[in-house]
């Protein structure tokens, strides 16, 4: 693909799209972007204006629907469409042949098993970089100067249903949830779009407790290396006692080889440990030895918002876990604790909360809702006469920091595990974390 005096058009001027205009204007190309706001340094073509497209080939950002007018004026006019994952996987083909590449998938955990699986390899003497909707870019890191041994992307749904070309050496997958089916359109047409990574390589570490995902895989002959909190078989991932194992990457099928102990994996909770084992096979998979794997499992701390705990007083927990984005996230946070004031709420993004509820009734004390599709949570806590309340206010985190503090008493947990996306009363979920904090320092 050549990009010496080509005209691209780049659909989004985020992140993506801002690093794709970067490289290739390095490379000549002339760069215009398509995006609802203006773009500093870039001419911004109007969305709207179907009829001037006038480009060599366009380049789409993960978020952008296929429905969508400008995109399918490109096709109606046959303009090639490519996206960064593809476009990276070029640059490595021309420059770092010899890379490998990991993918990991999943509706929650995505990010801290990329981190971890990259702190594992790094451990281990093979360069790795975690990237993707983590940390780089991926095609800022396969144009790095640093000629990574590995890198371990981290990959949305979206990113995937746009990608054709790579080839990994294992990806996992681990966890399928309700989510974003607003864009999909279905739950299985997100699901589909999830999958689709695995035909992308040969070996699948996948989690072997997710009934759906272990149903939806049937199919595929590549081989699956499933983890999970039980005793594993031969050529699984598990638990013995207060053991991680190993019996996939051993060549004694009557063996099993200790990753590390259980009480090594900070926090302590299931979805952590599950993340750890799926960590740990793709790390076996890159050629990994199991001590350099322990010895970053010893060393590693989430990232934020991901459980962090804000404040211990009073024999009440304060816990921060806004990256809990959808209800199969904050299911696993109210599994943390056995008494939550829970606060929840937000942007649902077609998401539905019965299960969510149903499974958790007898965690939750009371919950606080916040953000436009509250009323969903609403009607499935009043289902199971559940306490809740509505909160309001200029400052909505603080409002609610201080009804939890009303509510509380020795033994619980004021968990902000919102179930929701953020973007309709705060920046991000780092925003949203951030100003749970605060308000805990100032009230709690």
């Amino acid at each position: 693909m050549e990009f010496a005096g080509k005209k691209v058009l780049i659909l989004g001027g985020g992140v993506t799209g801002s690093s794709v205009a970067r490289i290739i204007e390095e490379l000549g190309a002339s760069v215009a972007i398509a995006d609802e706001k203006a773009v500093a340094d870039y001419v911004s073509h109007p969305i709207d204006d179907l009829e001037n497209l006038n480009y060599d080939f366009a380049i789409v950002s993960p978020g952008w629907k296929p429905e969508h007018p400008l995109i399918q004026a490109l096709f109606t006019k046959g303009i090639t469409i490519t996206n960064e994952i593809d476009l990276a996987w070029h640059f490595r083909n021309l420059h770092r042949p010899n890379q490998k590449w990991i993918a990991i998938t999943g509706t929650n955990g995505k990010t801290t098993t990329t981190e971890l699986t990259s702190a594992m390899l790094n451990a281990a003497g093979i360069s790795a970089a975690a990237c993707g909707n983590v940390g780089t870019t991926v095609i800022e890191s396969v144009w790095s100067d640093k000629k990574f041994d590995v890198l371990v992307l981290e990959l949305s749904s979206f990113q995937i249903h746009w990608m054709s070309d790579p080839e990994f050496t294992a990806v996992a997958v681990l966890n399928i949830a309700d989510d974003h089916t607003d864009w999909h359109g279905s739950f299985e047409a997100y699901t589909k779009a999830k999958l689709k990574l695995l035909t992308h390589t040969d070996i699948g570490v996948i989690n072997g407790q997710d009934q759906h995902l272990v149903q939806s895989v049937s199919g595929w002959s590549g081989r699956k290396i499933f983890f999970g909190l039980d005793t594993p078989a031969h050529g699984q991932l598990g638990l013995v006692e207060e053991l991680l194992v190993d019996r996939a990457f051993i060549n004694d099928p009557n063996e099993a080889s200790a990753i590390c102990e259980l009480n090594e994996v900070q926090p302590t909770v299931p979805h952590a440990v599950a993340n750890t084992l799926a960590a740990a096979g793709l790390a076996r998979a890159a050629g990994a030895d199991l001590e350099s794997i322990r010895t970053a499992i010893q060393g590693f701390k989430p990232g934020r918002h991901r459980i962090e705990l804000a404040l211990e007083k009073d024999g009440v927990r304060w816990i921060n876990d806004s990256k809990a984005t959808n209800p199969h996230a904050a299911q696993a946070s109210l599994f943390s604790s056995t008494s939550s004031i829970w606060i929840a709420g937000g942007l649902a993004k077609g998401a539905h909360f019965e299960e969510l509820i149903d499974k958790c009734k007898g965690r939750i004390k009371s919950a606080l809702l916040i953000g436009t599709d509250r009323e969903l949570i609403a009607t499935e806590l009043e289902k199971h006469g559940i306490e809740f309340y509505r909160i309001d206010g200029e400052n909505v985190m603080e409002s609610a920091v201080l009804k939890a503090r009303e509510l509380a008493e020795p033994g619980d947990t004021v968990l902000m595990a919102p179930a929701c996306a953020s973007m309709d009363q705060f920046k991000n979920y780092s925003d949203r974390g951030d100003q749970f904090i605060a308000a805990v320092k100032k009230f709690a």
